[in-house]
């Protein structure tokens, strides 16, 4: 038994190399996956936010797809980091919690960008925000401090797109609903 901070867990899980690096591969292809089902509902996103009256601090439409990319790139390996060396029932509820946050972010573009619900967007993300706190604190009682930190850009993004979709919903009356 290994004793962390006032639990005792079992022995960490030993994978092979191969099985690590084929762990990390089905984390980058779940997660990856998921965004495409994202930019699904925001294919017309550089159209539509151009149509948009923006504060003049929203970024450029371009920053958003390599943003999003590397978020999500840091997001599957935050997952990987507590799947590869963790004892299943320990694991399980933190990458539940991770997995939970990861759908209700595919169900934001869907709602801003496909369905142009301002509101219904705005209250999803204020749902995320706490989910992936939630989740940074999750993976950092397991003791996996790296993943948790990778999980820190990404929070501080959302925390940043919550403001500007509000923002932009307040801006837009009559193209969000």
């Amino acid at each position: 038994m290994i004793q962390r901070r006032g639990f005792t867990t079992s022995n960490p899980v030993t994978r092979t190399r191969l099985q690590s690096i084929a762990g990390l591969g089905g984390w980058l292809l779940a997660v990856y996956v998921l965004a495409g089902i994202a930019a699904l509902g925001s294919a017309d996103a550089p159209d539509i936010y151009a149509a948009f009256n923006l504060p003049a601090w929203a970024p450029p439409a371009g920053l958003f797809g390599p943003a999003w990319s590397l978020l999500y790139t840091l997001m599957a390996v935050a997952a990987w980091l507590v799947w590869k060396d963790g004892e299943p029932a320990e694991v399980q509820p933190a990458l539940a919690l991770f997995a939970g946050q990861l759908l209700v972010n595919v169900l934001w573009s869907w709602l801003f960008f496909a369905w142009l619900q301002g509101l219904y967007a705005f209250l999803d993300i204020l749902l995320l925000i706490p989910l992936v706190i939630g989740t940074i604190a999750a993976f950092w009682r397991l003791g996996r401090r790296l993943a948790a930190i990778l999980l820190l850009p990404y929070l501080g993004w959302i925390c940043f797109a919550a403001m500007l979709n509000f923002s932009v919903w307040q801006l837009n009356p009559g193209l969000l609903g």
